[in-house]
């Protein structure tokens, strides 16, 4: 194993010396030594393992086996044909990505207001503007190798929506990986949203290969709320089941900002989803929900963080899994209330439902708290559809696998109905049923 890692290493490091040596000479000298020193950080520890606490239940080991090359340019990217319709409230508000690399032509920015700045990084920073914004973005702390990566790799864009605004049509980010044969990429797509004081926007983080094939996504999405911003967050995770899918989203609130967020998790042979929520004003609140549904030999890990750190902030999460097969789900949300937080208000929930004998989970609910006029509950549960429930369905006619479907429908439901784009959820109700093989249509 330890030469396995040895060799994947040394192919990402061959890798980052032709990404050094293409790299637009506009760069700044800042932003090409912290790509070096991000690399550097990488080297040192490589990969996470299981011997961290954090990479406890979730062995990447299979990421450092593939050998994976990162993509350092997209030089045959696929027709708006080939990536299919999209949301259709979203049709004129979608912004593509293509093996981790922003594609202008194959956007769709019409529907947007004057004023909102969509840019890559590379030429907001070439023109200097946006420096500011874009620099303590890459300056953040790298939490480990995957971070550290992407900071060394990763292509992106800038979001900003101005003050007082509101972007009525939702921003669809489309992130789309294209496998040539033979090929075992390795993308790094990487987006900084500012919502400036008092906007307000809705976010689709939106996930989907191209084809069955084996890649890995490491992707990195910050979001910054001014005072008074609201965003509403979707992220869709439906990635090739060969692939690997390693995810990292921070949000930053500023006073009275909401940020509401629903994380729907169907793909990837291995994934891994960190989310970092920081209230460090007073008045922010956030609800932080989520869905992961895994069969076969599918591993899913979700690490939340939401971080109280002044008084009267609110937050509120929901996370629910249903397992099949032989699949392993992990669930490690950690909620710490900092001294003078005081009448924090905060409630963690994660519920699993198993389908199988074989199918796993580890979950575990973690409060630190250290202010005492606070309000705060957390609880995990674990286990298999009711059988009084299937009993009663089936005494009055219903077929036993059409009312396993049904319970184990409802029980998705919950989380899935707080998505309010209307066509997406129809898709993601669409492919919940699809996943149960149900033999029932949606009215």
């Amino acid at each position: 194993m330890a030469l396995q890692l040895i060799k994947e290493e040394d192919t990402l490091a061959a890798a980052f010396r032709e990404f050094v040596e293409t790299r637009d000479a506009n760069e700044p000298a800042w932003l090409r030594l912290l790509r070096q020193k991000s690399f550097a950080r990488f080297e040192e520890p490589g990969f996470p393992t299981v011997k961290d606490e954090d990479w406890k239940y979730t062995n990447v080991a299979p990421i450092a086996k593939a050998n994976f090359a990162p993509a350092l340019a997209n030089r045959t990217a696929p027709t708006a044909e080939d990536i299919g319709p999209f949301i259709h409230e979203t049709r004129n508000s979608t912004i593509v990505f293509v093996n981790g690399f922003y594609q202008r032509e194959l956007s769709r920015l019409e529907a947007l207001p004057a004023g909102v700045v969509v840019i890559s990084f590379v030429d907001a920073l070439a023109s200097g503007e946006h420096e500011g914004v874009i620099r303590p973005h890459f300056e953040g702390e790298n939490e480990n190798g995957f971070t550290a990566l992407n900071a060394a790799f990763g292509e992106g864009i800038l979001v900003v929506v101005p003050a007082n605004s509101k972007i009525e049509a939702p921003l669809h980010l489309l992130f789309v990986t294209d496998v040539a044969e033979g090929s075992t990429p390795a993308v790094f797509p990487r987006v900084l949203v500012v919502a400036e004081p008092n906007s307000s926007a809705t976010v689709v983080e939106n996930y989907a290969g191209l084809a069955s094939a084996r890649y890995l996504t490491n992707s990195v999405i910050d979001f910054v709320l001014e005072d008074g911003a609201q965003v509403r967050h979707y992220k869709v995770q439906r990635e090739s089941t060969e692939a690997f899918h390693i995810a990292t989203t921070s949000a930053d609130l500023g006073a009275n900002a909401t940020y509401d967020t629903t994380t729907i998790n169907f793909g990837a042979a291995l994934s891994r989803h960190g989310i970092d929520v920081r209230m460090d004003h007073e008045g922010a609140q956030c609800s932080v929900d989520g869905l992961y549904m895994v069969d076969g030999n599918q591993h899913t890990d979700t690490h939340s963080v939401i971080d109280h750190r002044q008084p009267r902030c609110a937050s509120h999460q929901l996370y629910k899994g249903i397992l099949d097969g032989k699949s392993r789900a992990v669930f490690n949300g950690k909620v710490f209330v900092r001294h003078g937080a005081q009448q924090t208000d905060a409630k963690q929930t994660n519920k699993n439902l198993l389908l199988s004998p074989e199918a796993r989970v580890d979950t575990k609910p973690q409060l630190e708290i250290f202010a005492d006029d606070v309000k705060c509950a957390h609880g995990a549960a674990v286990g298999q559809l009711d059988r009084d429930e299937l009993f009663y369905l089936e005494s009055r006619g219903i077929n036993p696998t059409l009312a396993r479907n049904l319970l184990t429908y409802g029980f998705a439901e919950e989380v899935i109905e707080r998505i309010k784009i209307d066509s997406l959820r129809r898709e993601l109700d669409e492919a919940v049923l699809h996943r149960l093989h149900s033999g029932f249509e949606l009215q």
